[in-house]
């Protein structure tokens, strides 16, 4: 039977994604509490993340105020998507150009003397 917990969770998450027939949530209850797992599209994880884990945070959020409606501890792992770690295709480097040069380094008196004292 699905528990409360982890069919809301699917339903806000399906409703975020554009790849709702492969969102799939496990669920594990131990001493620790509830642990819901999710695996999704690797399209799709930014949407469920959000710009700094916003998303994410308040997916957890909310989660957490269910299982505390029905007395459980709720916590949320997203599965990083198989190749899903970040790649240089993925920072928009191409490896063509340098790195930026790193300045040299001045001694005391030289740092000193460029200080209008």
């Amino acid at each position: 039977m699905i528990e409360k917990d982890q069919e809301f969770l699917e339903f806000v998450v399906k409703g975020l994604v554009e790849h709702p027939a492969e969102v799939k949530v496990n669920r594990t209850v131990d001493e620790m509490g509830v642990l819901l797992t999710m695996d999704l599209n690797p399209e799709d994880m930014g949407k469920v993340i959000g710009r700094s884990g916003n998303t994410a945070k308040a997916i957890r959020t909310l989660l957490r105020v269910v299982g505390m409606k029905h007395n459980a501890r709720v916590n949320l792992k997203i599965n990083e998507p198989a190749g899903g770690i970040r790649s240089s295709a993925d920072t928009g480097w191409d490896g063509t150009h340098a790195a930026p040069a790193t300045p040299a380094m001045k001694s005391i008196d030289e740092a000193m003397g460029s200080l209008d004292l």
